[in-house]
């Protein structure tokens, strides 16, 4: 990428050499054809000397000059001034013939503030000199004798040749040069990103690129990292999804595993052994009852918790006054925690706060916590159930003083499969996805569910959805 790129730019710079060449060219034959113009346009070439002279000096047009803001002068073979109209740049009256060879000679060089026109009139003897004031111009002209010959002719074409010459390899010198300055600047921050994205694309998500830029590299080297960024990231989720799936199907087998067991090992034991006493085969019957009854909670658990993963899951909600609605779950509760002997305590506010629920979704949310209260909390706990309405929403806290749960493990609760302690498995427990549900279906409500809890300290459900 490197050589075409630099290449490409070498091409583009000699194309530019090329370009100025012919540019200087134009502008030469431009500054001469300027030139031609402005010099038949001048003033000064409209009233020369040779056209005003008369050999009766006195019969000189002097006007014409004068109105235009020059002047005219005459000066005969003793150096007198003996006429002079209009603008005068001679500061005395008579010059010596020193003084009047040096103007003459002065008169024809290149930037002086004035320009002269002079003529000599053989036949009176006396010169006649039209002044001027120099515009503002730039002289510029070759000079060739074509009708003679000079010896210095080889010598100056040469030291030409050369200078013309000379310009063009320094030209080219700092066409190649610029050329590789302006393409190193675009190879190397292309070269560093095209570095970065092979790494990436073999399969090395932490690769970046480092370019320190503030132009357009800069904007790409901030694109490129995010999508890296990015890119590493769905890669770690994909790698935790993919963990959690495979730990959720060993969690689902071996949750499984157990009261299929004893189903078919009771079951078996009841077929081979037909003279089983009524008692013994009443309490296998129980055991096959109670295992089925385990195994398909779990599998309608593992059904629901996959339904509400989907992403066609869809909840059903109505717009519902939360106070009355959390009266009536807790109205259905209460029996439950007087069986088990736990106290309780509710404060419901008496004025209406609505949001928009899925009651059937929202009844086995309350149901999962209150199960997971009665069932592992001793008698005498207390349950505390608070309905807050704040100005982003409304908080629900279903609390307890129980036993809690260690703060390491409460850190993931809500994934599947994570239970309590040890002690909680699938055989004294209950599947280990009520949790994962019961955060689904807050989610999927648009709120948020968090504990706080550790070993006994009971537990403490805070339960955030949006009011309406």
């Amino acid at each position: 990428m490197k050589r075409k790129i630099a290449d490409q730019f070498l091409a583009n710079y000699l194309l530019m050499f090329i370009i100025s060449i012919v540019i200087a060219i134009c502008s030469f034959l431009l500054l001469d054809f300027a030139n031609h113009v402005i010099s038949n346009t001048l003033v000064k070439s409209n009233h020369t000397a040779e056209s005003l002279m008369q050999d009766n000096y006195f019969d000189i047009d002097t006007n014409s000059v004068i109105d235009n803001g020059g002047g005219v002068q005459v000066i005969n073979k003793n150096y007198e001034i003996v006429l002079t109209a209009g603008l005068n740049t001679f500061e005395k009256d008579k010059l010596n013939t020193a003084e009047f060879t040096e103007f003459l000679t002065a008169s024809k060089s290149k930037g002086i503030p004035f320009s002269y026109s002079i003529e000599y009139n053989a036949k009176e003897q006396f010169w006649l000199i039209v002044s001027f004031p120099t515009s503002i111009r730039i002289d510029f002209a070759i000079v060739h004798n074509k009708e003679f010959a000079s010896v210095d002719m080889q010598n100056v074409v040469g030291v030409i040749v050369a200078i013309v010459l000379f310009y063009l390899i320094l030209l080219a010198i700092s066409t190649v040069i610029y050329s590789k300055i302006t393409s190193t600047g675009i190879v190397n921050p292309l070269r560093k990103l095209c570095h970065s994205a092979q790494r990436l694309r073999d399969g090395d998500y932490s690769a970046r690129v480092e370019l320190d830029l503030k132009n357009e590299f800069g904007e790409l080297e901030d694109i490129f990292n995010a999508m890296a960024g990015q890119i590493e990231h769905e890669i770690s989720l994909r790698k935790q999804s993919e963990e959690k799936r495979k730990q959720l199907v060993l969690d689902i087998s071996h949750d499984l595993k157990n009261p299929l067991a004893s189903i078919v090992g009771y079951a078996e034991h009841c077929l081979n052994n037909p003279d089983i006493p009524k008692a013994d085969l009443e309490a296998y019957l129980q055991i096959i009852c109670e295992n089925s009854v385990r195994a398909n909670k779990l599998i309608t658990d593992l059904f629901e918790l996959s339904k509400m993963e989907s992403s066609e899951f869809v909840l059903s909600k109505t717009r519902i006054d939360t106070s009355e609605y959390l009266r009536t779950i807790i109205g259905k509760a209460i029996p439950t925690f007087d069986k088990a002997g736990l106290k309780y305590d509710f404060e419901i506010p008496e004025q209406e706060i609505f949001a928009m629920l899925d009651t059937d979704q929202m009844d086995r949310v309350f149901q999962n916590l209150v199960a997971n209260t009665v069932q592992y909390n001793p008698e005498g706990t207390k349950v505390t159930i608070h309905l807050l309405e704040q100005d982003d929403g409304i908080v629900m806290i279903f609390k307890d003083d129980g036993i809690g749960i260690a703060a390491e493990i409460a850190k993931n609760i809500f994934q599947p499969f994570v239970r309590g302690d040890d002690s909680r498995n699938s055989q004294t427990g209950g599947t280990g996805l009520g949790l994962a549900i019961v955060e689904k279906t807050i989610v999927a409500h648009g709120g948020t569910i968090s504990l706080k809890t550790d070993i006994n300290r009971g537990c403490e459900y805070i339960i955030q959805i949006p009011k309406i």
